[in-house]
């Protein structure tokens, strides 16, 4: 496997797999490296890159965890065929002052500003997630990029972004990955190493109000029973919603697919899950 560093080195690479990542991999990671290396025709890249212009000022750039070489031997592990970790002035060669202003303004695909969920929670996320993505597909050129259904909003916008692009990455393939969980049902993310042991039974709330919603005959009480369910845990609720699937905008109509998503927190963390929600009749 190879650690590339360098834009030259990315050609022989071109037309394969992408999997973008900020580092601190874990077995979803891994899940998603193995996806791409049994899908792709092509070798399969590992972005690592803890992208700045997504952060929020009160948020936790800096305390990011950074484990490059853990990192490096789980992608080996899966599969991939190169690893690449860029330098910031190669992803934002104008600065990051000039980086943050161009995110503030980046033109935004609908699910990245009228869901008012994310994009309410944390304003400015998606212009640097949207960024960043497109910078590292115009530098890497993939067939297909595999991303994870956790970040389920995320994942919309940047399918959007690319449905938008009228052609500007060819005819790249978004694909999306079923969210990996620990065996207790919590959702493996970078930001779980941030639980206290005393903490982990708690943050299992956020999959038992998942849980709960799956019993609701309606969107309105499945968004009862997981507020409720949250509170009972102590968190901080940010949003409990059910929304459409395709569009993650108000439910309007009883047998459309659904998502039923999550954003809380505990003093340590911040934690977002969703599930795909049964169909009423």
């Amino acid at each position: 496997m190879r650690v590339i560093e360098h834009i030259e080195d990315l050609t022989p690479l071109h037309h394969g797999a992408l999997v973008p990542t900020m580092g601190a991999l874990h077995a979803g990671h891994g899940s998603l490296i193995e996806r791409a290396v049994a899908a792709a025709a092509g070798p399969v890249t590992v972005t690592v890159f803890v992208n700045p212009t997504q952060f929020g000022p009160k948020e936790d750039f800096s305390k990011y965890p950074r484990t490059l070489q853990a990192d490096l031997a789980l992608a080996e592990k899966a599969g991939a065929a190169a690893v690449f970790v860029p330098d910031a002035s190669l992803i934002y060669p104008d600065g990051l002052e000039a980086a943050a202003r161009e995110s503030a303004a980046w033109p935004l695909p609908p699910a990245a500003t009228e869901p008012k969920l994310e994009d309410a929670a944390r304003p400015g996320h998606f212009g640097g997630v949207c960024q960043v993505v497109a910078r590292l597909f115009d530098l890497c050129k993939p067939a297909a990029a595999f991303f994870g259904e956790k970040d389920f909003q995320q994942l919309r916008v940047i399918t959007q972004m690319v449905q938008r692009s009228a052609g500007r990455w060819g005819s790249l393939r978004v694909v999306p990955c079923g969210t990996v969980r620990e065996r207790d049902g919590l959702a493996m993310s970078s930001r779980n190493r941030y639980l206290t042991p005393d903490r982990r039974d708690t943050a299992l709330g956020v999959y038992r109000a998942l849980q709960m919603a799956m019993s609701a005959q309606r969107p309105a009480t499945a968004e009862q029973l997981m507020r409720e369910t949250l509170e009972q845990h102590g968190f901080t609720i940010d949003y409990v919603a059910v929304r459409d699937a395709a569009t993650l905008l108000p439910v309007s109509g009883l047998e459309t697919p659904c998502r039923a998503l999550i954003a809380a927190r505990l003093p340590e963390v911040r934690l977002i899950d969703n599930m795909a929600m049964p169909v009423w009749r």
